[in-house]
């Protein structure tokens, strides 16, 4: 195997380098755990506690290593790792990409798509996927990246970089869309509840649908620009030959250019019975109280299983086609080799979900983030330092708590109140939690897509690791943050609606 060539000074490199001896993901938890039982321990002495405003109830920091808390811990340890979110999503995704890949149909459908198309315009287009690809929620997380680093392989770049695009992507830009996304619904119904604390009015759920639009395209090119001009020219070329031997430069064949046709086919059909689904008003996919094919509709709930039907109907009209799907048994043996893939994300999850769960225990998650708020309640800034400080508490807050909701449920209520109270309009106060959540995504210690983007950097190179990944994603994620943050001022300057009867101010 050929080893990287890289630049050996910068700050980055530095990153990498320090990085690299933080432990295994597994272990790193292990002891972040016993930090928290200590940290605990302390604030529950102490008698730390907080107003969570969003029920104004008192919270008060729990000690892990009580009677109490080892108990609970004892008790609930399996139910904290088999409820562990990530979890199935992880599982269900590799069982289909494993399909998808093992059949053949990823690596043909790459080679027909990238054949004659401009390095520039992949690089793109990558990013604009993985942005869009936040419909699919977590999934995206990871399904892009894999994609991508495939992608920059075939074209002889460095996979490396494809896999950081992708995950930039899909984690940093995750709030941006050109559709109306589960997100959408999810935040404006804590933000339209926050607001009726002071009587504010209640903002549609296309209220930054405008924005985000813009925002879609603008982050896309910021990342194409961060991927070519830093992440790029830093890596240089690897050349791994352990990474999937048939992805070659060759031509696609006459019987695979068949199958992608017999799998096309698959995909119209399978789009065509989700539409005809979708269409009756009590139909089974729609929001089962209010009808509605966005807001809280089973659509978008339910788009992990969805998306995993759409890999099988897609995948196997194409194994049948070419050759690779001779028996139904190899339906569940291939899905079998793309759980393997993320074995590592399974035994990982197991302490990760006791982590969790013991930071949510402990209340210490919701002090800190409610600590956090009131602190930038009581600066007594106004106007652009107000909103730049917010959008800097939150980005900060994020390192901590990964979840968008949780974090927009704690503060929603603080803020929302106290920028409607400067004539702010919800909407507004939204955008900036929304851009705040998504750029520091992929820098966050606690992402639990961590273990699963070292597996797939791993496919190329045996000795990256966090270091690894930190240093290519702090580029994106602080530029993606500055360029966000003045393109938000300059849209609240202008005086530009955010979404459909929704500006900066209250009217």
């Amino acid at each position: 195997m050929e080893k990287k060539e890289t630049k050996k000074g910068g700050i980055l490199n530095w990153i990498e380098r320090v990085g690299n001896k933080i432990p295994h993901p597994f272990v790193l938890f292990f002891f972040l755990i016993v930090i928290l039982s200590l940290l605990s321990l302390v604030m529950s002495k102490l008698g730390v506690s907080v107003l969570n405003p969003s029920n104004n109830e008192i919270v008060e920091a729990k000690n892990i290593l009580s009677l109490e808390g080892l108990q609970w811990l004892l008790l609930n340890s399996m139910k904290n790792f088999t409820s562990f979110a990530p979890l199935g999503l992880v599982i269900v995704m590799a069982m289909a990409i494993g399909l998808a890949e093992e059949a053949g149909l990823l690596v043909t459908f790459m080679r027909k798509s990238i054949m004659g198309v401009s390095p520039r315009l992949i690089t793109f287009m990558i990013a604009l996927v993985g942005i869009c690809g936040n419909i699919a929620s977590n999934a995206a997380v990871i399904i892009i990246p894999s994609i991508a680093g495939m992608i920059f392989h075939t074209l002889d770049r460095n996979p490396m970089a494809g896999i950081a695009l992708g995950y930039a992507a899909t984690s940093a830009g995750f709030s941006a869309n050109l559709i109306i996304a589960g997100t959408d619904g999810l935040l404006t119904g804590i933000t339209n509840e926050a607001s009726k604390i002071v009587g504010l009015p209640e903002i549609p759920v296309t209220g930054n649908w405008y924005f985000m639009i813009a925002s879609t395209f603008l982050i896309a090119f910021v990342c194409t620009v961060v991927s070519e001009k830093i992440i790029e020219p830093r890596l240089g070329k690897l050349k791994n030959d352990k990474k999937i031997s048939n992805i070659q430069s060759n031509e696609v064949t006459e019987i695979q250019s068949k199958g992608l046709r017999n799998a096309g086919i698959g995909l119209i059909v399978f789009l065509a019975i989700i539409v005809i689904l979708a269409i009756p008003q009590d139909s089974i996919l729609r929001n089962p109280e209010t009808g509605s094919l966005v807001n809280g509709s089973v659509l978008f709930s339910g788009i992990i299983p969805i998306m995993f039907l759409m890999f099988v109907a897609v995948s196997i009209p194409y194994g049948l086609t070419v050759g690779t799907i001779k028996e139904v048994s190899d339906i569940p043996k291939y899905m079998t080799k793309g759980i393997k893939t993320v074995d590592s994300f399974i035994v990982t999850a197991f302490i990760m979900g006791q982590f969790i769960a013991l930071f949510n225990w402990s209340n210490i998650g919701t002090i800190i983030a409610v600590t956090g708020a009131n602190l930038l309640n009581q600066s007594g800034f106004v106007g652009i330092p107000l909103i730049v400080s917010f959008i800097l508490i939150m980005s900060l807050i994020n390192l901590f708590i990964i979840s968008g909701s949780s974090k927009w449920a704690m503060v929603a209520p603080v803020f929302i109140p106290l920028f409607g109270l400067l004539n702010y309009n919800p909407g507004f106060v939204q955008i900036m939690g929304r851009l705040a959540d998504s750029a520091t995504n992929i820098i966050s210690p606690l992402n639990e897509s961590i273990p699963v983007l070292l597996g797939y950097m791993n496919e190329y190179d045996d000795e990256a690791g966090v270091g690894t990944l930190f240093s290519m994603t702090l580029p994106y994620s602080i530029i993606i943050l500055a360029v966000w943050i003045v393109f938000l001022i300059l849209w609240f300057k202008l005086g530009l609606p955010f979404g459909p009867g929704v500006g900066a101010y209250i009217n």
